[in-house]
């Protein structure tokens, strides 16, 4: 009997839901490929700590960028690994998938996803919009007229949507996200302290002591990097306040979005958004001191989701079990 999978296509992670067990993988959408034979040495985790310390033959990157798939190659073949990492493919049988993008990608962004996961060997694929499994996800009810307003910060893009009567009212989406202030983080060391530190350093600086709010500074902490100026490597201590400094224009863009939303949301909807609050949900929602400055910003009160780094997923599974069956509808080939 062939298996029914949700599949929460991240640019920094990749979950996969299997109907009747839950959420069964969570690993990086990370690949490194061998760049003389083509052949896949690692996905996920074990790729992932490969990233700035391969050799020269070997290749460890992300196939999606900005939520959109960059290299389409290699995300068929991370999607056909974690089919089957959870036993999802076999000789007699391929799994039916459901997988959610964001919204307002092109048609031919679209197709590429819908190809990949053919490719890795799906049976059935069905598209979702990411900001609906959101909200599904994070226990939003969006069937009624009520307005209902989700912040999802993933690592490519974060997507600003009002939701209402099962679709999408009005929508924006931002590239400030995870991977973004990763990279300010990494920016802000060489410019003020000539120091070069990796991607992996930046994202553990941002969820160690990262703050969007100075209520909720978290003191300082020791970095490791290399000197740009020496060429050795060195140890330097940094501080919260500092981190929310190097995010700050990223913090802002974010805020932005919201507020374009918000701005542009009809007056009816407003009101249940002032009466509701505003849904946050995606690892940035994790990032201490984010809820604090949305709500400071736009006067609306803000809740993060109990499970933010599973929501998207989640509502992908209510999808597939049945909760929420009127978001799939699959198309096979």
């Amino acid at each position: 009997m062939s298996k029914i999978l949700g599949i929460d296509l991240g640019t920094a992670n990749t979950l996969v839901y299997m109907k009747g067990r839950g959420i069964v993988l969570r690993e990086p959408s990370v690949v490194a490929l061998d760049s003389k034979t083509k052949r896949v040495v690692a996905v996920g985790d074990n790729a992932k700590r490969m990233i700035g310390k391969t050799p020269g033959n070997l290749i460890a990157k992300r196939p999606l960028k900005d939520g959109v798939i960059a290299d389409f190659d290699m995300t068929a073949k991370m999607l056909h690994s974690f089919f089957n990492k959870v036993n999802a493919a076999g000789l007699m049988s391929r799994p039916s998938v459901v997988i959610c993008i964001p919204y307002g990608v092109t048609e031919v962004e679209r197709r590429a996803v819908e190809d990949a996961t053919y490719e890795a060997g799906a049976k059935n694929v069905a598209l979702i919009d990411e900001p609906l499994t959101a909200a599904v996800g994070s226990g939003l009810k969006i069937t009624g007229p009520r307005g209902s307003m989700i912040v999802d910060i993933g690592g490519g893009t974060t997507e600003v949507a009002v939701l209402s009567l099962n679709g999408i009212v009005i929508s924006h989406a931002t590239r400030a996200a995870g991977n973004q202030l990763d990279e300010a983080i990494v920016n802000y060391m060489k410019q003020e302290y000539h120091v070069s530190i990796g991607d992996s350093t930046a994202e553990a600086l941002k969820k160690n002591i990262g703050s969007a709010h100075a209520s909720m500074d978290r003191g300082s902490t020791e970095v490791r990097g290399r000197s740009l100026r020496s060429g050795l490597p060195v140890v330097l201590t940094v501080t919260s306040a500092q981190m929310r400094d190097a995010m700050h224009d990223q913090l802002e863009q974010i805020i932005a979005t919201i507020r374009q939303v918000l701005e542009s949301t009809p007056p009816e909807l407003s009101s249940d958004i002032l009466d509701y609050g505003i849904m946050l949900a995606g690892g940035g929602a994790l990032l201490a001191g984010i809820a604090t400055l949305i709500s400071e910003r736009t006067g609306v009160r803000v809740t993060v989701a109990k499970k933010p780094l599973d929501s998207v997923c989640l509502g992908i599974g209510k999808a597939i079990d049945g909760s929420a069956p009127d978001l799939v509808n699959f198309r096979g080939r």
